[in-house]
């Protein structure tokens, strides 16, 4: 399928509607709400991170509304099994007297699943629903069913309260095409928190886009080009992240491990994501800059000294843009 420039032009009007909807509802958290989008139009699902009580649910909850998806929330907790999430047969008794195994759906059969507080359930658990991510499948007792489309995971973390918390092993954080980090609002946003939230008034929010209409954008942001020297520079920011490489000596002396392949899949279905919001069908190298924070923060590892010098991942990703230019390729 071939689009043309209009059809680019009236994607990016339409999803410019989205995120003016979902601004009647949810305060600030522009990156948030952004990425949250940028993720469902290319097909990924995000890691939320952020204090109790800034409105992780409220925002997927707002955006699965106005995007007219069906959503469902599932509450981590230490007991939480996998068939909980997945399903599982029960028996079910016919009108002849005979019975028959009947498959009863779990949560994860939504369009938008708010996987809450992610890091509380056990290894197992959190393993059946980084399996539906991956394969967009769930095997129930040998039975393969297919998830819905489209089909988004958003998961929660909170950064306090780490103690009896399971923390996700680094190749199952990698399964996430990014990290988003919630920030506190401002004292102006406090109030309008307060005014949306404690008044009378019931606000009302207009479904702007159906499932179809998503999958017809997921299709444009694939066929959104990227030109060869915008590849070579997404390749060279990856390349730049691993302490092997000694191309730059802050990554070398803080970083463990830098990121793998899926890394720069990520970065590359995420800048075309953004540049089809933006009305484009190429690349820029601004794409490629906006996403990489949220891209790389939770696929870089520091080790022993980075942490004990209190280093974060974001001043390096920082220091990695800095450094690596385009068209100079390390």
């Amino acid at each position: 399928m071939t689009f043309t420039a209009e059809d680019y032009t009236s994607m990016s009007k339409r999803l410019e509607e989205v995120r003016t909807e979902i601004g009647h509802f949810i305060v600030g958290q522009k990156e948030a709400v952004e990425f949250s989008i940028y993720c469902v139009l290319a097909d990924g699902h995000a890691l939320l991170e952020g204090l109790p009580g800034l409105g992780k649910t409220m925002l997927i909850r707002t955006v699965s509304e106005v995007l007219d998806l069906s959503f469902s929330r599932i509450q981590f907790t230490p007991d939480l099994m996998p068939s909980d999430i997945t399903g599982t047969s029960m028996i079910e008794r016919l009108e002849n007297g005979k019975q028959q195994f009947t498959f009863q759906k779990g949560p994860i059969f939504s369009q938008m699943v708010l996987a809450d507080e992610i890091n509380r359930a056990t290894p197992k658990t959190q393993s059946a629903l980084l399996e539906a991510m991956g394969e967009k499948t769930v095997t129930v007792l040998g039975e393969t069913k297919q998830m819905a489309k489209p089909f988004f995971v958003l998961a929660t973390q909170n950064p306090i309260e780490m103690e009896g918390t399971y923390p996700l092993p680094e190749a199952q954080m990698d399964r996430f095409l990014c990290k988003i980090l919630l920030s506190y609002p401002s004292k102006s946003e406090l109030m309008e928190i307060s005014k949306r939230t404690t008044g009378a008034e019931i606000i009302e929010l207009n479904k702007i886009m159906n499932a179809a209409e998503i999958v017809h954008a997921q299709q444009m942001v694939k066929e959104v080009l990227i030109a060869d020297d915008m590849l070579e520079y997404a390749v060279d920011i990856i390349a730049a992240t691993h302490p092997d490489a000694e191309v730059i000596p802050e990554i070398g002396q803080y970083v463990q491990y830098g990121s793998g392949p899926r890394g720069l899949q990520s970065l590359i279905k995420l800048a075309k994501a953004r540049a089809l919001v933006s009305g484009r069908f190429h690349v820029s190298i601004a794409d490629i800059k906006t996403v990489a924070k949220p891209v790389l923060r939770h696929r870089l590892l520091l080790n022993y000294e980075g942490e004990a010098e209190g280093k974060s991942t974001d001043e390096l990703i920082d220091i990695v843009l800095q450094k690596i230019k385009q068209g100079q390729s390390v």
